[in-house]
């Protein structure tokens, strides 16, 4: 495909709901949300469509994209775990990881993946083992150090948690997944959406497209109504459960054959050119 090049036929029917994953899939390298986009999410909430982020980010990395987030202003963040009102910052569901459940998931990794750290998002922010290296785009506020069992222990400062995440320091990333679904994969649900080696950890049953049906049941949308869209293995529960998606051409091998529908890539603005299509903007 080239820069303006078709999407996969065939084009999903007009939708209710417009469920996106940001960063890979929505949102261009860098982070930013193109012109183009921005303007094919403000058509589609003019158009009566709503438009629900459903990230792996949590959530203190949201107000980047709180311009374009729609008039509900809320997000799905943390793979699931949390529900958000991005413009009030305010926490209006959560789906936490039990702490028992994450210190029996992080006894399992550990023996069976040595080398593992750990660390933890809540709702007061983040928390990581020593031996956790900063995080891929830093960290830009203080926050606790301790190893797991100190920081989920009853004394702890981490409460609520949204997601477990576990860095191994080289092990090849789809590698780092398969041996932890098969060591700890009981615990809890266990996927990742970076290019390096870490896994994304929530409490069983817990994925984005858990929450995000919970969304619609609550908006009286059915699943048939909703077009998602996708890059990693952390969107595969919603591409399955959504009634169209699409993945986009720069999207992980496993999405790309698990989902019938492409587009062109988040650079080359695949989500827009699909909401030009469906709703006639283009």
């Amino acid at each position: 495909m080239g820069e303006d090049g078709p999407v996969t036929e065939p084009l999903a029917p007009a939708p209710r709901l417009i469920a996106t994953d940001l960063d890979g899939t929505l949102l261009c390298a860098g982070g930013t949300v193109s012109d183009r986009t921005a303007a094919a999410l403000a058509a589609a909430e003019a158009a009566g469509v709503q438009v629900v982020f459903v990230t792996g980010r949590p959530p203190r990395w949201m107000q980047q994209v709180s311009p374009h987030i729609g008039g509900h202003g809320v997000a799905i963040c943390s793979n699931g775990g949390a529900v958000v009102d991005v413009r009030r910052g305010e926490l209006l569901e959560s789906f936490p990881l039990a702490a028992g459940t994450a210190l029996a998931v992080v006894d399992v990794l550990r023996a069976k993946l040595p080398g593992t750290a750990f660390a933890f998002e809540y709702p007061a922010g983040f928390a990581r083992e020593p031996e956790y290296a900063v995080p891929m785009w830093g960290e830009e506020t203080d926050h606790p150090i301790g190893s797991a069992e100190e920081l989920l222990g009853p004394d702890g400062r981490v409460r609520g948690l949204f997601k477990l995440l576990a860095k191994h320091p080289d092990l090849d990333p789809d590698v780092l997944l398969d041996e932890a679904r098969a060591a700890a994969g009981h615990l809890a649900e266990i996927t990742r959406s970076a290019p390096i080696p870490l896994l994304e950890i929530s409490a069983p049953g817990v994925t984005k497209a858990s929450t995000l049906a919970r969304w619609c049941a609550g908006h009286g949308i059915d699943r048939s109504e909703v077009v998602a869209f996708g890059d990693m293995p952390n969107d595969l529960e919603m591409l399955a459960w959504a009634g169209t998606a699409y993945a986009v051409a720069n999207a992980h091998p496993e999405v790309l054959a698990a989902v019938a529908r492409h587009t062109v890539s988040n650079d080359q603005d695949g989500v827009a050119a699909v909401l030009e299509r469906l709703l006639e903007l283009a």
